[in-house]
C-alpha cells in the first residue's frame, strides 16, 4: 500500500464504495472529488496497476464493459491503512 500514489489509494476507496462499478463509474466519482479532471488516459492505467498489484480484480458485465471489485488482499490492505491513519488522526474528535 505504501508503494501506491495517493490516486491510486482514492481509487481503492472508491471502489470499496460500490458494488463493483464499472470505469465509468469510478470515473465519475472520482471527478466529483478531485479538483482537476481525470481523464480515461489516467484513469485505466492506474486501474492497471492495482490489477497488477493484486488489490483489485477486473472482471466483465458485458462486451463493453468492465468492472472492478476489491480483492481478498485489497481489502486488507485497505482496512490495514486505515487502521494505521487512525492512530493519527482524529477527524471528528473534538480537537
Amino acid at each position: 500500500m505504501d508503494q501506491l500514489t495517493g490516486f491510486q489509494r482514492d481509487l481503492l476507496y472508491v471502489i470499496a464504495g460500490k458494488d463493483r462499478p464499472s470505469g465509468q463509474q469510478i470515473l465519475d466519482d472520482i471527478n466529483g472529488y478531485i479538483d482537476q479532471p481525470v481523464t480515461h488516459g489516467r484513469l485505466y492505467p492506474n486501474l492497471d496497476t492495482l490489477v497488477d498489484k493484486e488489490l483489485v480484480e477486473k472482471g466483465q458485465l458485458d462486451r463493453r464493459t468492465n468492472y472492478y471489485a476489491l480483492t481478498p488482499k485489497g481489502k486488507r490492505e485497505l482496512q490495514h491503512r486505515q487502521e494505521w491513519v487512525g492512530q493519527y488522526v482524529d477527524v471528528v474528535g473534538s480537537h
